[in-house]
């Protein structure tokens, strides 16, 4: 049996698994938990099943098991003790009685099948020992490492920021938020670009640019800035905010607006 349909069968079963813990559980939110722990089942799975131990392999499992095991650590500390994240709950008001079978089909599954494309640079490196390693992994190393600092800092800012009741009713602005207004999401999707930098370094590992293409449209068109700037606008800071910052690549204030 191919690789590759190992993988998306165990996908295909895993996702289903993580559904029927979110009818257990009654909230929808379980499955941000589950999207970095399914990219390391599969990264682990495609290792050892390509029997491609190689230094590069290696080395891309462990960075994907740091992000993965760091994103869904986080979400879990997040969403403990809350109500249903307003997304799930959003959809579960405006699907109504067809809400169990869209959130499978347009939650779970699809989100698998994002996955798979996502991760697909980390699979071309364990079907091929390549190039030694070089300086292209280095850099591809380098990349991945600013967009973990962005993810993981950004994060971390914005949960103190809220923990701080002083700040309630406030929009976070400061640390990286101060030079972009999503550093969690320009990080997570730079990470995906140095890995698949990486990936060059084998046969075809240019056609895992699928990966990271597909999380940044993701995240800039569909489900991560979209969503979270339309919450934002209920914020009376926001307009100014949103006039002096970038939106995703950090960059400098717009000096005009910046207080004097």
């Amino acid at each position: 049996m191919s690789h590759y349909i190992i993988l998306a069968l165990m996908l295909f079963i895993y996702m289903s698994f993580w559904f029927f813990i979110s009818l257990l559980k009654k909230r929808n939110d379980v499955a941000d938990i589950a999207w970095g722990i399914g990219f390391i089942l599969v990264a682990w799975t495609s290792f050892f099943l390509s029997g491609n131990f190689s230094v590069r392999s290696w080395l891309v499992n462990i960075l994907v098991s740091i992000w993965g095991l760091r994103l869904a650590w986080h979400i879990n500390i997040r969403n403990k003790g809350k109500s249903e994240d307003y997304r799930y709950l959003t959809w579960r008001k405006e699907w109504g009685k067809w809400f169990y079978i869209r959130s499978y089909f347009q939650v779970y599954l699809l989100q698998g099948t994002f996955l798979f494309l996502i991760i697909l640079p980390v699979l071309l490196i364990h079907e091929n020992v390549g190039l030694n390693f070089n300086p292209i992994d280095g850099l591809g190393l380098l990349i991945w490492l600013i967009g973990f600092l962005f993810e993981a800092i950004g994060d971390a800012q914005l949960k103190n920021f809220i923990k701080n009741p002083i700040n309630k009713g406030r929009l976070m602005q400061d640390g990286l938020w101060r030079y972009t207004r999503h550093p969690n999401y320009f990080g997570e999707v730079t990470q995906w670009w140095g890995l698949w930098l990486i990936a060059t370094n084998v046969p075809n590992g240019w056609f895992g640019i699928i990966g990271p293409l597909t999380i940044t449209i993701l995240i800039l068109k569909i489900s991560g800035v979209p969503l979270l700037e339309k919450k934002m606008t209920e914020n009376p800071e926001f307009a100014e905010y949103k006039k002096r910052t970038s939106i995703f690549i950090p960059l400098p204030l717009k000096v005009s607006n910046e207080k004097k």
